[in-house]
C-alpha cells in the first residue's frame, strides 16, 4: 500500500523557517515526479514545488525562499521553508506520480498524496 506521510508543520512567526519532510512508502518513488502543494481556506490547490531527477519547479511566489529536495536512498522528500510569510499559510500537501514536462506544476496530474500538514505564518 502506497502512503506519502508529511511532517513538520507548525506555527511560526513571519521571516521564520520550517522544514517540511514526506516520508514515501509501499513503493520506490526514484522516477516520478514528486511535489509539495498547498490549499488555503477558499483557494485552489496550488503547485510550491516540484522535483523530478534533478530538475526543479517553483511557484514564483516562493522562489529564492524555499527549496524543495528528495533523497531517493530514503524514498523521502523535503521543503525548507525560509522568510515565511502570513500568506504561506496553508495546508500543505506532498504528492507523487509519473508526470513530465508542464504537467509536474498541475495536481491532478499526481496519482499519490499524503494527508497534508498545516503551516501558519503569524504576521
Amino acid at each position: 500500500q502506497v502512503q506519502l506521510v508529511e511532517s513538520g508543520g507548525g506555527l511560526v512567526q513571519a521571516g521564520g523557517s520550517l522544514r517540511l519532510s514526506c516520508a514515501a512508502s509501499g513503493r520506490t518513488f526514484s522516477n516520478y515526479a514528486m511535489g509539495w502543494f498547498r490549499q488555503a481556506p477558499a483557494k485552489e490547490r496550488e503547485l510550491v514545488a516540484s522535483i523530478l531527477w534533478s530538475n526543479t519547479v517553483y511557484a514564483d511566489s516562493v522562489k529564492g525562499r524555499f527549496t524543495i529536495s528528495r533523497d531517493n536512498a530514503k524514498n523521502a522528500l523535503y521543503l525548507q521553508m525560509n522568510s515565511l510569510k502570513p500568506e504561506d499559510t496553508a495546508v500543505y500537501y506532498c504528492a507523487a506520480g509519473v508526470v513530465l514536462g508542464q504537467s509536474i506544476r498541475y495536481p491532478n496530474n499526481y496519482n499519490y498524496w499524503g494527508q497534508g500538514t498545516q503551516v501558519t505564518v503569524s504576521s
